[in-house]
This record gives C-alpha cells, structure tokens and sequence, in this order.
C-alpha cells in the first residue's frame, strides 16, 4: 500500500482537522486516497548553486503528479559557502547542514506521523 504512512492524515474519520486542513491546500477526496510525496528545495535566488533549485522541485512534483502520487514542495535554507567564505557568515556554513537536514525531518514527522518514529 503505497500511501501507508499518508493514510493516517487523509483516511481517518477521527481526525477532521488534517483532512480539513488538506482540502482548504487544495486537495480533493480522490486526492485523499493518493499516496503524499514531499519534495524539498533549498532554492535561493541569491546563490548560483542552488538558484535553479526550485524550479527542479517543481518539475519533481509534476512527476510525482504524473505517477498519481500527491506533491507537496516544501523549502529549508541554503547557505553558499562561496559566498560566505572569509566573512564571519562561514561560521554558519556546517552548522546550516544540520539546521538543514532538521527541518525537512521536522516537517516529514510532523505531517506524517505514523506513530512508529
């Protein structure tokens, strides 16, 4: 079953906030029965390394669509060490990966608890 872990938010009756939630997102009752499949960008229009990313995710969920899945995009930060380096910004270079990888855990378990973390 493919949208094992989705279900919990979309297929519940005792749980009318998430599905309520999801419709006003714009999602409808035959999207509720679809697997959700997020797609992270660390897009930033300031930093040539990860300026084309979001139109990448983007097209990610226009493929995650085309497989009758549901996409949600969803952003975290992008610090360019490029641009930082020699400045005291680059102090936050390696900590931003763990702020990084933190924040698309949160919101993967926040959403889509399944009650087995």
């Amino acid at each position: 079953m493919l949208n094992r872990i989705s279900r919990e938010l979309t297929q519940r009756r005792d749980r009318p906030a998430a599905r309520a939630m999801l419709f006003a997102a714009g999602l409808t009752e035959a999207d509720l029965d679809r697997p959700q499949v997020g797609v992270v960008s660390s897009g930033y229009e300031g930093n040539p390394c990860n300026m084309h990313l979001n139109g990448l995710a983007a097209a990610v969920k226009e493929s995650v669509q085309a497989a009758e899945m549901v996409g949600f995009v969803s952003n975290t930060i992008g610090v360019s060490d490029g641009i930082s380096m020699g400045t005291a910004g680059m102090r936050y270079s390696l900590p931003s990966r763990d702020l990084i990888a933190d924040s698309i855990e949160t919101i993967a378990s926040a959403q889509h608890y399944d009650g087995q973390l």
